[in-house]
């Protein structure tokens, strides 16, 4: 669920380092900020300009995709996560003015916190909210009765987990054992491990080839990722 981002960090690049974005929703609420303020003109006539000055980070080609679309130039895209992005932005130089971080409500700790350590000063701001879809149970009930038990189960994010996990308990019983779990990254993979679940697959990139690759070999008998 976006929330509005405040046009008045947007409009003042010259308070900024740079820009961070490590998931698609944050860009989501950028662009909504600049439609909604009626700042594309000015975005297209200097804004633009002025933040391509500075150094703009992202996390996967999915972000970096969407924030090239709005016209900025992108580094750090090959880091698969927010703890190799911030390994990234320590290895360069310190900006004297903080980064602006537009950012989930359930961002990780980490990136903020190894940063603070390196002396990297950035503001976060709350630009979006993730929260359930109404529908999670409702569809999950639809597939295992049509389908039953599934082979693989993928999971995205910590949050998708968390929101989905006891339903999906509930309905594969004591099958829950013959599930292949896959995360699409280090992050995910560390949130399954966490609730006691076995990971079968972690993707080598945040990418669909790469997780589609990694499900292949977890589904071979005897494969293992």
């Amino acid at each position: 669920m976006p929330l509005l981002l405040s046009d008045v960090q947007l409009s003042h690049p010259e308070c900024y380092g740079g820009l961070i974005f490590t998931s698609p929703r944050a860009v989501e609420a950028v662009e909504l900020c600049l439609k909604k303020d009626n700042k594309t003109e000015v975005w297209e006539k200097s804004l633009k300009e002025k933040w391509n000055a500075k150094s703009v980070y992202v996390v996967g080609n999915a972000t970096a995709s969407l924030v090239s679309k709005i016209g900025l130039d992108v580094e750090g895209e090959n880091c698969g996560n927010a703890e190799k992005l911030a390994e990234y932005i320590c290895s360069r130089e310190s900006p004297a003015f903080p980064l602006l971080f537009p950012c989930g409500n359930l961002k990780r700790e980490i990136l903020p916190k190894m940063l603070k350590d390196k002396g990297i000063h950035m503001e976060s701001i709350t630009v979006y909210q993730t929260i359930p879809h109404p529908g999670i149970q409702v569809n999950l009930d639809s597939y295992y009765s049509k389908q039953g038990v599934p082979a693989s189960i993928t999971f995205f994010s910590p949050s998708g987990l968390t929101y989905s996990l006891k339903h999906i308990q509930e309905l594969s019983g004591d099958s829950i054992d013959q599930i292949k779990f896959a995360a699409i990254g280090p992050t995910t993979a560390h949130a399954l491990t966490a609730k006691g679940l076995p990971v079968s697959c972690t993707a080598e990139s945040p990418t669909p080839q790469a997780l589609a690759a990694g499900i292949r070999k977890a589904l071979q008998p005897q494969g293992c990722c």
